[in-house]
């Protein structure tokens, strides 16, 4: 009896860790442009045509007052076009603080809702792993833990692309 509780224990330990370790690898893939935007170009998107899934409009650079030959955006030139991926918050005229992905022309909303944004899958993957970890750990005070933690960034990215 001690090893088929072991061996449940493993299995379901194992599947949260497989879903943190998901929800963490699929929002690095947009979360680091917007943490390591220090290299990359930056400016500004203004949304003139949105689709189901993505947004596009012209991008203009951004050009800080104290600007030297090692600015952040040197080398960066306006588009007239750039694509993003659509969230609740973009609408037809308005300007986004965005990041260019590398080699690309999709950009990355930057800053505190791009941030809560690009960490979506995490919120989603710490509410999954709650559920296998009170069912399947019995550990209810961790689960209402990475549930709560799932919750706020849910919400939070909520509230900070829409208002």
């Amino acid at each position: 009896m001690n090893a088929l509780l072991l061996v449940r224990r493993t299995v379901m330990g194992g599947l949260a860790a497989l879903l943190l370790v998901a929800g963490v690898w699929a929002s690095w893939g947009t979360a680091r442009h917007v943490m390591l935007s220090d290299e990359r170009e930056r400016g500004t998107m203004r949304v003139t045509r949105c689709s189901s899934d993505k947004c596009s409009g012209p991008y203009v650079p951004s050009s800080s007052p104290s600007s030297s030959s090692s600015s952040s955006s040197a080398g960066s030139e306006a588009r007239e076009q750039v694509v993003i991926d659509r969230s609740i918050g973009e609408k037809k005229g308005v300007r986004i603080p965005v990041v260019v992905k590398p080699g690309t022309s999709e950009v990355v909303r930057t800053g505190g809702p791009g941030f809560l944004h690009a960490w979506l899958p995490l919120g989603g993957a710490l509410l999954l792993s709650s559920v296998v970890v009170a069912g399947g750990l019995r550990l209810p005070r961790t689960a209402w833990a990475l549930a709560l933690a799932g919750g706020v960034l849910l919400t939070a990215s909520f509230a900070a692309l829409v208002f």
